[in-house]
């Protein structure tokens, strides 16, 4: 195994970990929620194998659903995120991202910020679409996205300098 499968298998237990025992416990006035363990999904390397991004965000999102409870959401949510993912890129990186020279975890840049936002929101709709699942209830799912959006924004965006390598 190379470091990078080893980096990946360390990121996806700490964030699992402090999305279950942390996070799973905050809830500021009662609808927002932090979700920060879809940085593993975010930092994936470009590079990296899409097919192992694909079944390890579905395990994400299913390890998830079961301390959760929410029937699937999570793994719906997350394995739309990886599906999405390239595309996300191209959007916010454009020619940048097909040379594979972008690093999510460097220096926050105005690419990296929609790239991060755009994830988060379409993480956030599908999961509180999913878990809500009721048209009289879309503008509460729509304010939690907004609320949630925000706060796993700024939570993401902290962990990302927090363990942030430094320069060589």
């Amino acid at each position: 195994m190379n470091s990078t499968v080893i980096i990946n298998i360390v990121r996806f237990i700490l964030l699992l970990a402090l999305q279950v025992v942390v996070c799973k416990n905050i809830n500021l006035f009662g609808y927002i929620d932090p979700y920060p363990y879809i940085l593993f999904i975010l930092l994936y390397p470009v590079n990296g194998n899409r097919a192992g991004l694909l079944v390890s965000s579905f395990f994400l999102g299913l390890i998830l659903d079961m301390f959760m409870d929410s029937g699937g959401a999570h793994a719906t949510a997350c394995v739309t995120l990886a599906y999405l993912r390239p595309v996300f890129f191209k959007f916010s990186f454009g020619v940048s991202y097909e040379y594979q020279t972008v690093k999510i975890n460097d220096r926050m840049s105005p690419e990296r910020f929609s790239f991060i936002l755009i994830s988060i929101i379409t993480h956030h709709l599908i999961l509180y679409l999913l878990e809500i699942f009721r048209f009289s209830l879309i503008l509460d799912a729509l304010i939690r996205v907004l609320a949630t959006t925000v706060f796993t924004l700024l939570t993401c965006i902290i962990i990302i300098y927090l363990i942030k390598p430094a320069k060589q």
